[in-house]
């Protein structure tokens, strides 16, 4: 590369006069390998130009050609491609760009080096170096040194790169003062000796000129120190005077340090005594209770409003007192510790007075209430607590105050009164349970005996069992249905198992009304109890102020609740017992006061049941809209869960009257010896969706009804399948088109939208046995004449064509007159009399389907006849054979023979 180098320099530069700064052997990126060399140039006159020159080596011999030169001042940007790796790529931006890749990274470096020094040196305009290494810049020699490797590239580019560094360009004022000199003198420029001798004599007389000039002014130097002695000599005494009246100043800075400190001291007494009266005006001010309050807390009368109010504005005026937010070292105080025992013992000793005056009100009520207990118990009401709770609402304030200041008497007051409440609702329900069982039952001794008689007596249950157990039950077999019988103790008719039996007792109006009267005393019961219920809860929530805090104290545990057995649990009389929230407080009070409301209802409920199993329908009803408004209400209510399990345990009463019913439809059993008719458990389905219809009009549990129209419908039509089977005196066929148009008859007069369905299958099947009965019925009234033409249409189906049948020996026109004879039209009038008499036997009055049977056994008849007379007609065309009756012979025989009977 150096004898390249000092090639190109003396070749193409040195002509030029321009001297070689850098040289990098270059390729275009991208094609073909072609080498040539990029050249940092500077000229040797003034002013300086540096250019960029490319050269290229001649193809044909050993010497270099110029391609092309760029000005340096026109290049904008240096990429170098990558800083950190080595990358033998870069660009330079000229007018365009042009990429080049090096032939060794040393060289790449060597030359932007360069490219940089020239820039810093020579141009105003910075060229941009773009992925250029900070440190390769800043260590340009040292890059050049280590990456050119041998000692003639110092002997060219480095002593070129010297000479540029000596080099600095003369300023303008420099030149101009040159050339003013050179001007002077005519051989400056022909005898640059003899200039130069010229100045150097003329600097030699200049420098002697000084010297002379500093000795004259010796004189003026030694004035000069003698006037800056005298100054220093002032200088001192005015120190002096400046050390003295700093003494004087730091005496009088002392005198004032101790005034300000007095007046500090004073400063901080007064604000002292601002805040100690302060502190003091707040004690007062909030800790001084009134002698009047303090006279109300201690003798004040708890039993009128006046004295009610006092106690209650005496009470929050304490707790305001006790309250108070003291501040810091309050509590340390004598005063406050004597002024805080003073409001505790008030505190204590209201509380107790007031916590006894309350328990007195709760005792005297529960007298109060128990002499109204008479003049309820023959109507069915319940007494009202409105005044007593009125009453005690006015102590709502001071039950807050107690419950804020003393939960452990709180806590107590409430056991107190769900203790005393509790018997008191406990006597009044029964009675009114009473009261409703007796006008359920009756007004004897022994209705009422019957009315609480407990379910699991073995007596009770097997009477149940065959008397009571589900309206509409089937016995064994039709012989016990005079056997089961009893007179109820009311005013009721005797109820029997069979449903034959209950089809007949429900048609009659005694059982209409029992039923209404039921519904009545069942609606009433449940009417009384919601609002005496509602009401204990509003006064319980407002009286005990529940509905202000989200954190409630237990009261009673799930044992007092269920089973009313005294809760083991330890009070602690200062500390609350946590629930999940006041709803929860108000539910378990709730409880604990009704708890004899549910098996209350549940033996109502069992009554109910026992007198009528179809009184479920009436309570479901019933207790379904009551169970949907207290949900609407409060869903977690008292009211609503109480009434929710006494719902459940109707739901279940309902689903055993169904299951009963269906149970009664499998073993059922029909008589041998007489006719079977409409079934009893067709005709109790009528009867039950009848009377369910009209109570579940508009109810809220009308998907419950109907799914049990589905298990119900579907036990009656398996049902009646299976007793059509197993008849023997009338036909299968009878029995299933009877209790089928029945049920159809139902299910179309009542509009069941749930069993369109099964009304569609129940006309499907009667139809069906209907036109199988006709068929089987009527069979063949011309038998032998049925018997030649089947013959006939043998012959046809054989391929032998309908004209030439009558070529046949059997079946020629002689023996179809033969046949014809046998059936004249008497004989024929006393088949179908016969018929008739047969079809009345097997049909039964109450479905009155005698008539639309023997009108299908005309029509089939007519269209057998019709067939015959077809046949004749195609296969013995001509013969002017007919039939010895007509069809208006057949209308006219069935017609008589129907007003006949």
């Amino acid at each position: 590369m150096t004898a390249i180098k000092h090639a190109l320099q003396r070749d193409i530069f040195t002509p030029n006069d321009e001297r070689l700064l850098s040289i990098v052997n270059v390729c275009k990126a991208g094609k073909k390998k072609k080498n040539c060399f990029l050249c940092a140039t500077v000229t040797t006159e003034r002013p300086v130009q540096v250019k960029v020159v490319k050269v290229k080596k001649s193809d044909k011999g050993d010497f270099y050609k110029r391609q092309i030169a760029w000005a340096l001042r026109d290049l904008a940007v240096v990429d170098a491609k990558d800083a950190i790796k080595e990358n033998p790529e870069f660009d330079l931006h000229f007018e365009k760009i042009y990429k080049w890749v090096a032939s060794s990274t040393a060289e790449k470096n060597a030359f932007i080096s360069c490219i940089w020094k020239l820039n810093q040196r020579y141009l105003r305009k910075k060229i941009d170096f773009v992925n250029v290494s900070s440190q390769l810049l800043e260590e340009l020699p040292k890059v050049t040194e280590e990456s050119v490797p041998s000692g003639e590239n110092q002997s060219v580019t480095g002593g070129d790169e010297e000479a540029v560094d000596e080099y600095q360009e003369l300023n303008a004022r420099e030149e101009q003062d040159i050339e003013i000199i050179m001007e002077g003198c005519e051989y400056a420029i022909s005898n640059a000796e003899a200039f130069a001798e010229r100045l150097s004599r003329e600097l030699q007389v200049l420098d002697g000129a000084n010297i002379q000039s500093i000795m004259a002014s010796e004189k003026q130097v030694n004035i000069l120190m003698k006037l800056l002695d005298e100054a220093l000599q002032e200088v001192d005494q005015i120190e002096f005077k400046l050390s003295s009246y700093e003494e004087m100043l730091q005496s009088v800075k002392e005198q004032m340090d101790q005034i300000s400190e007095s007046n500090h001291l004073i400063h901080l007494s007064n604000t002292n005594n601002v805040k100690l009266l302060s502190e003091i005006e707040f004690l007062v001010n909030h800790m001084d209770l009134a002698k009047g309050h303090i006279k109300a807390l201690q003798e004040g009368d708890l039993a009128s409003s006046r004295g009610i109010e006092a106690c209650t504005n005496a009470a929050d005026a304490l707790l305001q007192c006790m309250n108070v937010a003291l501040r810091p070292g309050h509590d340390m105080l004598l005063a406050v510790k004597q002024q805080q025992q003073r409001f505790s013992d008030l505190r204590e000793h209201f509380a107790r007075r007031l916590a006894s005056h309350l328990n007195n009100v709760f005792v005297q009520q529960g007298h109060d209430q128990s002499s109204t207990l008479a003049q309820h118990s023959i109507e069915l009401t319940l007494p009202n607590h409105h005044p007593f709770h009125r009453d005690l609402l006015r102590y709502a304030k001071l039950m807050e105050w107690l419950k804020s200041t003393d939960y452990g008497k709180y806590e107590g007051l409430t056991k107190n009164y769900m203790d005393y409440l509790s018997r008191l609702y406990e006597r009044e329900i029964k009675d009114f349970f009473e009261v409703a069982k007796i006008k359920m039952t009756g007004t004897t001794k022994e209705s009422k005996k019957f009315a609480t008689l407990p379910r699991k007596e073995s007596a009770v249950k097997q009477e149940t069992e065959s008397l009571h157990g589900s309206s509409g039950k089937l016995t064994g077999s039709t012989s016990s249905l005079n056997k089961l019988s009893v007179q109820s103790s009311g005013n009721r008719r005797s109820q029997s198992s069979s449903l034959l039996d209950m089809g007949n007792m429900s048609t009659s109006d005694l059982d209409v009304a029992d039923r209404t009267k039921f519904d009545k005393i069942f609606e009433q019961v449940l009417s009384e109890l919601e609002p005496l219920c509602l009401a204990e809860q509003d006064f319980i929530s407002k009286f005990f102020k529940l509905q202000q805090h989200q954190s409630m104290p237990g009261t009673v545990t799930e044992a007092d609740d269920l089973d009313g057995g005294t809760s083991s649990r330890q009070h602690n009389s200062g500390t609350p017992l946590p629930v999940s929230s006041e709803k929860d407080m108000i539910r378990q009070m709730m409880t604990k006061i009704f708890r004899c409301i549910e098996p209350e209802l549940n033996n109502l409920i069992a009554l109910g049941d026992k007198i009528d199993s179809f009184n479920s329908l009436y309570m479901l009803v019933k207790m379904s809209h009551h169970v949907w408004t207290a949900q609407n209400v409060d869903p977690a209510s008292f009211l609503s869960t109480t009434l929710g399990n006494v719902l459940v345990t109707v739901k279940r009463n309902f689903d055993k009257c169904i299951s009963n019913q269906i149970r009664q439809m499998e073993e059922v059993k029909i008589s041998k010896k007489s006719k079977v008719g409409i079934l009893p458990f067709v005709a109790e389905f009528e009867e039950f969706a009848g009377l369910a219809e009209s109570i579940f009009k508009n109810a809220e549990r009308r998907g419950d009804l109907d799914k049990a129209y589905t298990k119900l419908i579907r036990g009656v039509f398996v049902n009646v399948e299976k007793v059509a089977n197993e008849s023997q005196k009338t036909p299968r066929d009878v029995v299933m088109m009877e209790n089928f148009h029945h049920i159809f008859a139902t299910l179309s007069r009542l509009k069941i939208s749930c069993l369109e369905a099964e009304k569609k299958e129940a006309k499907q099947k009667y139809t069906d046995h209907l036109q199988s009965y006709v068929i089987y019925s009527l069979g063949q009234p011309l038998e032998k004449l049925n018997h030649f033409f089947e013959g006939v249409e043998a012959r046809v189906a054989q391929g032998i064509r309908e004209e030439e049948v009558s070529y046949q020996l059997a079946f020629n026109k002689q023996e179809l007159r033969k046949v014809i004879k046998e059936y004249p039209g008497k004989e024929v009038k006393k088949g179908l009399d016969n018929l008739y008499k047969k079809v009345d036997k097997h049909l039964c009055e109450e479905e009155n389907l005698l008539q639309v049977v023997w009108h299908s056994m005309q029509d089939e008849f007519i269209r057998q006849y019709k067939h015959f007379e077809g046949l004749i007609a195609r296969c013995y065309p001509g013969s002017g054979v007919t039939m010895e009756f007509t069809i208006q012979d057949i209308l006219d025989y069935c017609s008589s023979i129907a007003q006949s009977h």
